[in-house]
């Protein structure tokens, strides 16, 4: 899990070394690339058969096609972000992402709130008001990166597939577009032999830190998991503001200790909540015993 989120917090420097390639073409190649990397997985493991189960049902079409364009939109924003100097709310994004998958989760499920959590909501809310009022527009990058993302979460959980399987859905649905781009592009022909090697490195900078994380979820508590995974927005954070000098504004310094706070309460929440889980199925568990 740390070494997942470590990757993809570090990843700003990685699409920094590409940013001279426009990013739809980066996404188009980053899509072929993690396409080649996820199928000859399944197929060494003699489990892609698993993504044409999922293609072929209506409902399941529908859902990863959505969750597709969603992430597509997620990595392109994303993409964008850092090449235009804007890893900052690229960060802020990530940050508030698990709020906004709440929020999402309240609003389309009708799951219930505690009061933490919705108090937690609250707090974001604020920061992002006090961030929009100060800069005088709205961070609508780290919105849309959240909100993204925080749909793709939702459609994920509904899909009865590993994340392996429902990702190589993902990009291969993705891929005919993506090469239907390159070709207008007259493939990217005009570029070096190290840029199509560092393109061809988003396959594996995609693929692994996923593998890895859907390894992590079988095995660690959903708490740990909440808190570990803050690791990625803040060293996102770290380097747009340490390495590429991105500025940092007194009404950043305001927003940013409010958005960390709010993700401290919201934190402690989903920590009691599973917590009280446990001891209720440990109680169970005793009295059947009895």
């Amino acid at each position: 899990m740390v070494i997942a989120c470590t990757v993809w917090g570090l990843s700003p420097l990685y699409y920094a070394q590409v940013a001279h390639v426009p990013p739809f073409t980066v996404l188009c190649y980053r899509a072929l690339w993690s396409l080649a990397v996820f199928a000859g997985l399944l197929i060494l493991q003699r489990r892609f058969t698993a993504v044409v189960t999922l293609l072929r049902s209506g409902r399941n079409v529908v859902s990863v096609l959505i969750a597709a364009v969603m992430i597509s939109v997620n990595w392109f924003l994303y993409i964008y972000a850092i090449g235009s100097q804007q890893g900052v709310e690229a960060s802020l994004g990530y940050f508030i992402f698990p709020l906004i998958a709440v929020l999402l989760g309240r609003v389309i499920f009708r799951e219930r709130l505690d009061v933490l959590q919705s108090f937690a909501i609250a707090l974001a809310c604020v920061a992002v008001a006090v961030l929009t009022f100060g800069l005088g527009a709205a961070p609508w990058i780290a919105i849309a990166l959240a909100v993204t993302f925080g749909v793709y979460g939702l459609l994920k959980k509904r899909l009865d597939a590993g994340p392996v399987v429902s990702v190589t859905a993902e990009v291969l649905l993705i891929t005919p577009f993506a090469v239907a781009w390159l070709i207008m592009e007259r493939g990217g022909t005009g570029y070096s032999l190290s840029t199509h090697a560092l393109l061809a490195f988003s396959g594996p900078l995609t693929a692994v830190p996923l593998i890895l994380m859907s390894f992590a979820l079988k095995h660690v508590q959903l708490s740990t998991i909440g808190m570990v995974q803050y690791l990625n927005p803040s060293l996102q954070f770290f380097c747009a503001v340490m390495i590429f000098s991105e500025p940092f504004t007194p009404w950043h310094a305001m927003s940013f200790p409010v958005i960390w706070s709010a993700l401290l309460i919201y934190s402690f929440a989903v920590w009691r909540q599973e917590r009280a889980s446990r001891k209720a199925v440990s109680s169970i568990a005793t009295s059947g015993t009895s």
